[in-house]
Order: C-alpha cells, then structure tokens, then sequence
C-alpha cells in the first residue's frame, strides 16, 4: 500500500491561494477516479477538485473557510502500489488531519447551537395553583408598570396570567409562577409567542465571503452615487407581449431582461464613458466598444454575476436564451470562471420583489449598474386625461470618479426613452 498526495492545484490567473469551501468526502472514505473531493473558492468562481485515483481518504489537509496556498497538501489517500510519495517522508511530514470530519453539507456554513440560557430562580410562588387564565384580547388585567415592563422583556402576555394581588392584579410573583410551570409555551398553540433562546454563528466562509469582500471593497473604493428614473413600460410590455403570442412557441418565451439589455447597447453608443473599467491602482480607464452585461443571478451559494457577451451583436432571443442559459448555470453552481468575468455593465433585478427603489452596489472594476424595480399599474395623467399605465422605476449606481451626474442623468433618460418607445430599440 502506498499514499497518494493530491496538492492544491494551479487554477491559473496567476492565482496563488484559494479558500477551501466544502469537503465531500472524510477520513476513512473510500473514493474511486474523477470523485469530486472537495470544492475551492477563487476570487471568481467555484471549483470542484477531483480524484485522480483510487483508494482510501486517510488525512485532509484543511478545514472548510481555510485560505490554503497553491501547491499545499490537500488530500492524502492511501492506494495500491506505491503511491506519489515515499512511506518515509509521509510519516515525516504527514498532512494536517482532521479527525473525524464530517460529510460536508451543501451548504457553506457552520452552525453552532448554543445552549438555553438558564432561568432565573423563581420566587415563591403565589397561592394560585394554576397561573394562567384565559382573558378576552380587549380585557386589560391589573398590574403596575414595573410588572408591564417585566412582562413585556419576557415576551409574556399579561392576559394569559392569573393574578394573585387584590382584586387579581399580577404582580412579579405570578410571572415567575407563569416561566416556572412551563406555561409560556401554552400561550399559543402553535408557540408563536413562546420564549427562545436559542442562537447560531454562521461561519462566513466561500461564496459569502467572496461576496462580503466585495460589496465592502467596492463601497470604500468608489464613489458610488444613485439616480432614480420612472419609466412608463406599458408599449414595451405590450410588444413584449404580442411577440410571445406570435414567436414564444418557437423562438421561446421574452422576459423583459432582453429588452432592458438591448436598450442598454443602444444607450451606451452615445455614452462610452459608461461602458467602462476603472483600475484605479493604475489610474487607467478602459472604454470597451463590446458591451458585456453582467447579469446578478441569485444562487444557493449566493450572489453570483455571469455575463452575456457581446450584447451589440445579440437578438432579443438570443439575448434570452444566453441570459436564460447562464442564470441556470449559475444557481446550479455550472458556471464557469469565463462565464463569471470580464463584464463591462451590470444589470440587476429581483423581477416581482423588486421593490420601489433600490441603491445597488458597483460591481468593480465597472463604473455603472443598473437596477431593475418591479413594474406596478398606477393612474398617470397623460394629455389631461387620467390613464393607468404600467410604471416601473431604474435604481442605478454610479461611479462618481469616472461618471458625471449629468452624464448619467442623460444616460437613464436615453434609456427611458428606447424603452417608452421601443420602436427606437432596432432603428440604427
């Protein structure tokens, strides 16, 4: 029997530390060829590390959320024959082991549960044999305000407290009677109004801390700075419409992304300076004539931004299945590091859920994201007459440093109008 030690690979990019996010196997596993061991995180995307042999896990060199360098001790497997390592210098320099690791879950998190804090000793408890009592929702019980207070810290409704002061008034006695019998959990009988205190710790570990850093650096590098614009998307919305009825059965259905996406490359040919890169280490602005639209996709693992590519040369179907085609891969985890970069625009959405308005985070080194908002029908007044009409509003951050105010006022407002007439969306 020999052992075989798996090395943290070159992933390339001049890359020279990952952070390890999940294992997917433990000690004492047995594992087979092309096996995914565990999966690391680069500044960029996932990546799943794979067997190359046959054989038995005997130590692993980390533990998940633990930044490890290229070419550290990941694995060590015990195989048949001699292995890629001497016995000698094994047992010299064995791999950190972590004894008795679990399976890890999907999930890229540890929770610790901690124990019940202890109650208070009780006071003696009053008389009552039974310190709860059914009161009607509007009936108000005696009691002072210090034992209100008391109540209200302790998540107890005074009306299901039986008093044992005159004329029933509840004093503390009884509401410690009340957490001594155990009588709180029967405040509702499904425990909406029972006390708790549990809690967990979280681990920010993987994608959460690519995300954390991020949005923190992104915030205390730029100069972010918002600008609202309503948009009336009712003629957009009814061609929208009227090519799903005629093309959706073969060309597949239209969201509105597409459209947003081909007002975004038309806008931005009068608007160059907004379809950019800032290295602010190198003070270099680098404007791209390609446009490439990140789209925020919300995944298990977390916010994750794919980009479609070449938006100028794409149909509105095209469009589609590209952004339908990367969303998908994304919240399966599939997407590629290619298919995680190099965009030059970000366009964000919660569709339904989002909201009125919204202030979203650059996502560096771009200059300019867009934000989608949910589209609502409200009463406008158009000509004098009072119409509803579909309105939707665009939350959109800036970097102050390469954008001007004026500059993205101009460059909503372009948009907004492809958008209210879409006509203008495929007239060169």
């Amino acid at each position: 029997m020999g052992t075989h030690v798996i090395k943290m690979p070159d992933i390339g990019e001049g890359i020279a530390e990952v952070e390890l996010s999940v294992w997917h196997v433990k000690v004492g596993d047995m594992v087979v060829e092309d096996q995914v061991l565990a999966d690391v995180m680069t500044d960029k995307a996932m990546v799943d590390i794979p067997s190359p042999v046959h054989g038995k896990v005997i130590s692993l060199g980390g533990q998940p959320g633990e930044v490890m360098a290229v070419g550290s001790v990941l694995i060590s497997i015990e195989v048949e024959g001699a292995g890629n390592v001497k016995e000698s210098a094994h047992h010299a320099a064995p791999a950190v082991s972590v004894k008795e690791a679990p399976v890890a879950a999907p999930k890229v998190e540890a929770v610790v549960e901690s124990k019940p804090a202890p109650v208070a000793a009780p006071r003696p408890a009053p008389v009552c044999q039974t310190p709860m009592v059914s009161r009607t929702a509007d009936e108000r019980p005696l009691a002072s305000p210090a034992v209100r207070k008391h109540a209200l810290d302790m998540g107890i409704q005074l009306r299901l407290v039986r008093g044992s002061g005159p004329a029933g008034r509840i004093l503390h006695e009884d509401l410690d009677a009340y957490l001594a019998q155990g009588q709180s959990n029967a405040s509702s009988a499904n425990g909406a109004y029972a006390q708790r205190n549990d809690e967990e710790q979280i681990q920010v570990i993987g994608m959460r801390r690519k995300i954390a850093q991020r949005m923190q650096e992104a915030t205390q590098r730029a100069a972010h700075f918002s600008y609202v614009e309503e948009i009336d998307v009712t003629a957009v919305e009814e061609l929208r419409a009227h090519l799903n009825e005629k093309h959706g059965a073969t060309r597949g259905k239209l969201t509105l992304l597409p459209f947003l996406v081909r007002a975004l490359v038309v806008a931005l040919r009068d608007f160059p300076q907004i379809n950019a890169r800032y290295d602010d280490e190198a003070q270099v602005i680098t404007r791209l004539g390609a446009v490439h639209v990140g789209i925020a996709t919300q995944a298990d693992i977390g916010l994750m931004v794919p980009v479609v590519r070449h938006a100028e040369a794409r149909s509105l179907w095209d469009s589609a299945a590209e952004i339908s085609r990367l969303a998908t891969a994304a919240r399966n985890g599939k997407a590629s590091r290619d298919e995680l970069s190099g965009s030059s625009i970000t366009l964000t959405s919660l569709g339904a859920l989002g909201g009125i308005v919204s202030t979203p985070v650059l996502n560096l080194p771009e200059v300019a994201i867009v934000g989608v908002n949910k589209i609502v029908e409200r009463p406008m007044v158009i000509k004098g007459q009072v119409v509803i009409r579909k309105m939707m509003n665009l939350s959109s951050s800036f970097d102050h440093r390469v954008v001007d105010g004026m500059d993205a006022a101009l460059f909503i407002q372009a948009v907004r109008g492809l958008l209210e007439q879409p006509a203008t969306l495929f007239v060169d």
